[in-house]
């Protein structure tokens, strides 16, 4: 029970340890016990030594990370640190001032951007199948055949339709339309003859995702994927992302999306890149300790400022070879010492309630009375922290309404 056979294709990575001990029973080269087998991660992205600078603001300087299959990671950052232009550099959509940036060849990989860009004279489906996939080309073709048929029925179209069925039995299409269906359902995407010129941001960007989850790469980059979302929506992509094994780097600032989602998070702070093992939660312990360590550190840095400070005033004119190099070092202690630390902290807390900016929407809504209209077409959001009072004569309908 404890044998795992490995065709000649799953033999082609060297990072793999096997012990090729032949069994009593199945004396090959080509099986081995489960528990010899140690896989090496493989890695699907890889960045070093990347700076960029915007006129004279270092976004980062020379940093490196690399993210492996399997990895869940959220990047987080203070506003204007460079998140989304590192993620843009990342899909070959900006040029970074230096360093390199390496995505496996042999992989997928799909990116939902702030504003994504839909092909406006498509229909919301047209747009959504766009897609070189198998399983996609199957069911438009499937689709495409039932109306031909529908149209116009003959031999040709018959047999266009039976190849089509058999197309998609041989791609396991039939499930992959299922989900298809179960994305958009959730993300409230029903119209799908409608041209997508015709639609706001907030249903472009729900388009954007329910293509790049229909696609369904190897490796998922996302910027902000909880925008124009409601409380429902982001619970459903929570667990849809959690549970799914899938390698995944996202931006956002929804505190609870990171616990939920993330086991790892790579911080942008000062230019530089700082990694942490964990959801979001132990990341702001760990960091808080970082933080800590830090400031002590600091703080023996201008001890020793301050004490070297006063030796360089009393210092004799006559330099010696030693007097030089300790004049140096000063240098770099001052510098340090003296370097302003950012005031403006990224604050997240993942205690936090996920009540959103909506508490109550009334879209349309109309009211009579025999001849007596209490309401008609009425249309307001009411926001947190709004204070609204309802005004009016006796027999209005205030109390209706």
């Amino acid at each position: 029970p404890n044998i795992l056979h490995l065709e000649k294709d799953d033999i082609q990575y060297p990072q793999f340890n096997l012990s090729t001990k032949p069994t009593s029973h199945f004396p090959s080269t080509h099986l081995f016990t489960a528990q010899t087998l140690t896989f090496a991660a493989v890695n699907y992205l890889t960045v070093e030594g990347l700076s960029k600078i915007y006129d004279t603001k270092v976004l980062f300087n020379g940093i490196s990370f690399s993210i492996n299959r399997g990895q869940k990671v959220a990047l987080v950052a203070r506003n204007g640190a460079g998140k989304s232009t590192l993620l843009r550099i990342i899909m070959g959509k900006d040029i970074a001032d230096s360093g390199k940036v390496q995505v496996h060849k042999s992989i997928t990989t799909g990116y939902l951007e702030q504003e994504p860009a839909l092909n406006e004279n498509l229909s919301i489906i047209d747009n959504v199948l766009s897609s070189d996939a198998p399983a996609i080309k199957a069911i438009k073709a499937y689709e495409q055949a039932l109306l031909d048929q529908e149209h116009d029925y003959n031999d040709i179209t018959a047999t266009a339709l039976e190849r089509a069925h058999e197309q998609m039995a041989v791609l396991n299409a039939w499930d992959y339309e299922l989900r298809i269906k179960q994305i958009l359902f959730q993300l409230k995407i029903t119209d799908l003859e409608q041209k997508v010129s015709t639609l706001s941001g907030g249903q472009k960007k729900r388009i954007a995702l329910s293509k790049l989850l229909i696609e369904e790469p190897d490796f998922v980059i996302m910027d902000e994927p909880t925008n124009h979302l409601d409380i429902g929506m982001v619970e459903w992509l929570e667990e849809y992302l959690s549970l799914r094994n899938m390698t995944l780097l996202l931006v956002t600032h929804d505190r609870y999306f990171l616990d939920r989602v993330c086991t790892e998070i790579i911080e942008m702070a000062d230019g530089q890149i700082f990694q942490y093992k964990g959801n979001y939660s132990l990341y702001v312990e760990k960091k808080a300790h970082r933080d800590m360590v830090e400031a002590a550190e600091l703080d023996k840095v201008k001890n020793t400022y301050r004490r070297e400070l006063e030796w360089v005033r009393r210092m004799p004119k006559a330099r010696t070879t030693k007097s030089k190099s300790r004049l140096d070092a000063f240098e770099d202690i001052a510098a340090k010492a003296t370097a302003k630390k950012k005031e403006d902290q990224l604050v997240l807390d993942v205690k936090m309630t996920r009540m959103g900016g909506k508490i109550l929407e009334m879209v349309k809504v109309s009211k009579n009375f025999g001849d007596l209209k209490i309401v008609d077409q009425f249309t307001y959001l009411f926001k947190q922290y709004d204070k609204v009072g309802i005004v009016g004569k006796n027999g209005v309908g205030k109390t209706t309404f």
